[in-house]
């Protein structure tokens, strides 16, 4: 725990066989992990059979294919289901360090934040870590796109690595989301709607043969699918055109000097 508030960690996998039981050795190791949920996505691999014998993980087997988006619901579903304070999510391909758990979840366990974001961009060792440059290149025009739209100011809106209160989970409607990739970007227009700040923090970047990616052609429609978020959300925010997943009720609930910010 941290300052009493229960930490879990959720992990979304799909045939993560090859890196699964690695990642979540070190995520147990870290200090105030409670708990961690393992959320199979009716993989083709041996990703079930591995997380069912992790010692201490809470794991759990979907009877058919969601989506990345599907599967994170039902994992941050889980997590506030067994008490969760502080949820982060990792994803279970190792890209991304689980060693940072602990300053995210302090960083939300402190009170000073809803929501952290583990950023590949920040630092800007993003390429000598192994990102491929078209990646790099697509990611930085999209968050330029998707900051001018949205107000922001992030680094990035593409990472994996998140942190949230539970608060600010129970305070967004998920499950009108979108069960593919796209989830990500709508969660944090739900979440910037909220007038939560959302932190972020330097990430190690980490490619290798084994970690998970999308083809060339989903990609392509991710990026359309980012553009057209964060248009959606700028309409509604100017009042021009409401957004259902937008809930008017959640405008400005978490903004800063609002007594919900902070314990």
């Amino acid at each position: 725990m941290y300052n009493g508030k229960k930490v879990v960690v959720v992990m979304p996998a799909y045939n993560a066989e090859k890196t699964l039981e690695k990642t979540c050795r070190e995520v147990v190791s870290q200090p105030f992990v409670d708990e961690v949920v393992i959320v199979d996505d009716a993989s083709s691999d041996r990703t079930w059979e591995i997380a069912s014998r992790i010692t201490g993980a809470v794991a759990r087997q979907l009877p058919k294919n969601t989506g990345y988006g599907g599967n994170q619901k039902q994992c941050y579903r889980l997590a506030l289901e067994l008490g969760a304070d502080i949820v982060v999510m990792v994803h279970p391909d190792y890209q991304y360090t689980p060693k940072l758990i602990p300053a995210m979840a302090s960083m939300i366990g402190s009170g000073l934040y809803h929501c952290t974001l583990g950023s590949r961009i920040l630092g800007g060792r993003a390429l000598k870590g192994g990102m491929p440059f078209y990646k790099y290149v697509s990611n930085r025009l999209l968050t330029f796109v998707e900051n001018l739209l949205t107000g922001l100011k992030l680094s990035e809106y593409h990472t994996g690595y998140r942190g949230f209160s539970r608060e600010l989970l129970e305070s967004i409607e998920l499950d009108g989301n979108s069960d593919d990739f796209i989830f990500d970007n709508e969660m944090l227009a739900q979440i910037a709607w909220t007038g939560a700040v959302i932190a972020e923090l330097s990430c190690p970047t980490r490619y290798f043969e084994e970690a998970s990616s999308i083809s060339f052609v989903r990609s392509v429609k991710y990026g359309f699918g980012c553009i057209r978020v964060a248009l959606r959300y700028f309409l509604a925010k100017s009042g021009i055109c409401g957004w259902k997943l937008l809930a008017p009720g959640n405008r400005g609930k978490f903004d800063a000097g609002s007594s919900e910010t902070a314990d």
